[in-house]
């Protein structure tokens, strides 16, 4: 399947050919479905939160003297943000003019009503008064159609091409900030340790390392001295050694014209890797582009401490229950472990598993800990949280996409249908043992949560393959709890339109 030439180029970039033939045999047999057995919902699978609880736990949190980390994937483009700007520019390139009656158009048309309201809006101003075009005009076609160029093209803000964490999201008295600079600011908030450090990682794409670096160059002295912080931040690259081999429409590996192998990232399940670099006793995780603007700031900051509080309180249940199996595992023990596996976890345990109760409890309770906060469905596409079947026969909380389900068997449409809350990706993680030892994440992954997708390449169909997904099943041996946190600490931006949203 693979000649010498091949094996260089894989090798070169860390990948082995045993895994390389893993990948196409992958292909062939393709990904089985999760196998989930019920939605996780408000007190089967998804924990209360009440606010004085959330208090509670985030004053506990306040007295954890350890260090803490803000990681977030930050390499995402922001492309898909603008797509209706990018069909609209299409049209009036041509000459013609969009109907902004029409379904696709509608959002265009608000981009332009409301133009003076996005935080970019001084940049892009004072860019196209250079170019001698007043905003004044902006129904006239031609300016419309300078607007988009000069926010989109590469000439202009580039704001087309340019990942999301580099975009200017919300403006202030003092100015408009960036995604990277809402982080900075939640940062300081939340993941402050008890010396006043706060520590960022950003995983980034190569060629736009230098951009962040700059940008964090020169803004993060002022936030320093506003916040009273030392932050310390670093970024990381997706590992070359984590793409996946794309093949053809009959499995045999995708050529460039070359006759090299057609190498594609594997998505961002490739990044438990630079997670697994990391070393903090307590690592937020959070999607890039969720950032509150100031106004909603406090319940970020409450919840995001309530999670945190929870997730010390479940670790030292979980460390204390190890320490005790070592120096007397007696019955009434075994049967409190179990307890707390059913009551607090969530977790159904697999048949024939009593041959070796002690064994069985202390390999499920060595593992790294997740708590991580879930919002009310309120029609957002995506992941939620399941009860699902683990490859021992357990069940246990786990987040899953509707890629990963069989939505054509009715029993299993019926169990997404009936689910009730959505993943935001906000999670407070723990990847040390009980012995201060650190966790390989590595060993915790489901391979067979990976998943399958059709693309092209120069004219010609392929099939891509994506890694288990960095909060699915990458994480799926992970102790996991949900919980409900409310829906003002959510604030997705997938559109340029939902930076207009109204907030208290």
């Amino acid at each position: 399947m693979f000649s010498q030439r091949d094996t260089s180029q894989l090798q070169a970039l860390g990948i082995s050919q045993g895994d390389a033939e893993q990948q196409v045999e992958n292909f062939k047999k393709g990904f089985p479905f999760l196998k989930v057995v019920c939605p996780a919902t408000l007190n089967k699978g998804i924990l209360p939160l009440d606010a004085k609880k959330a208090d509670d736990l985030a004053a506990a949190f306040d007295s954890f003297d350890g260090t803490l980390l803000k990681f977030t994937p930050a390499s995402g483009a922001a492309s898909r943000m603008f797509k209706a700007l990018f069909e609209a520019e299409e049209i009036l390139a041509r000459g013609e003019k969009p109907d902004f009656e029409s379904k696709e158009m509608k959002p265009v048309k608000e981009f332009f009503d409301r133009l003076r309201d996005f935080a970019f809006y001084d940049e892009l101003s004072a860019l196209l008064a250079r170019q001698n075009v007043l905003l004044d005009n902006a129904a006239d076609a031609k300016t419309q159609l300078a607007i988009l160029q000069a926010l989109l093209g590469s000439s202009g803000m580039s704001y087309g091409s340019l990942p999301k964490a580099l975009l200017k999201f919300y403006r202030y008295r003092s100015g408009a900030r960036t995604v990277v600079e809402e982080h900075l600011v939640e940062a300081a908030l939340y993941a402050k340790d008890k010396r006043g450090v706060a520590r960022l990682h950003f995983t980034v794409l190569p060629e736009h390392r230098a951009l962040f670096e700059k940008l964090v160059r020169e803004v993060r002295a002022s936030y320093e001295s506003e916040y009273g912080v030392r932050y310390e931040i670093s970024f990381s690259e997706q590992k070359k050694s984590t793409d996946t081999i794309a093949v053809d429409i009959h499995n045999a590996p995708f050529r460039n014209a070359d006759g090299s192998i057609l190498l594609r990232p594997g998505g961002h399940g490739a990044l438990i890797e630079n997670l697994n670099e990391q070393h903090a006793d307590l690592v937020f995780v959070k999607n890039v582009d969720n950032v509150p603007p100031d106004s909603l700031m406090p319940d970020t900051v409450r919840y995001k401490k309530a999670l945190a509080g929870l997730l010390l309180q479940l670790r030292g249940k979980v460390f204390g229950y190890l320490n005790a199996l070592e120096a007397h595992p007696d019955d009434s023990l075994l049967a409190e472990v179990q307890s707390f596996f059913e009551n607090d976890l969530s977790f159904i345990f697999p048949q024939g598993w009593e041959s070796d109760r002690l064994g069985y409890l202390r390999t499920k309770l060595r593992c790294p800990i997740r708590v991580c906060g879930m919002v009310k469905n309120d029609g957002e596409p995506g992941g939620g949280p399941f009860i699902a079947l683990n490859p021992d026969g357990s069940a246990s909380p786990q987040i899953a996409e509707s890629s990963q389900l069989d939505l054509s068997n009715p029993e299993v449409k019926a169990i997404f249908g009936s689910a009730t809350h959505f993943n935001p990706v906000d999670m407070v993680c723990s990847f040390v043992d009980h012995k201060g030892n650190k966790f390989d994440l590595k060993k915790f992954r489901d391979p067979a949560t990976g998943f399958i997708s059709s693309k092209s390449k120069d004219g010609k169909a392929l099939k891509a393959q994506e890694l288990p997904g960095l909060w699915n099943g990458a994480m799926s041996g992970w102790i996991t709890v949900f919980v409900e946190v409310p829906l003002a600490t959510f604030n997705p931006v997938k559109t340029v339109n939902d930076l207009l949203r109204t907030h208290p």
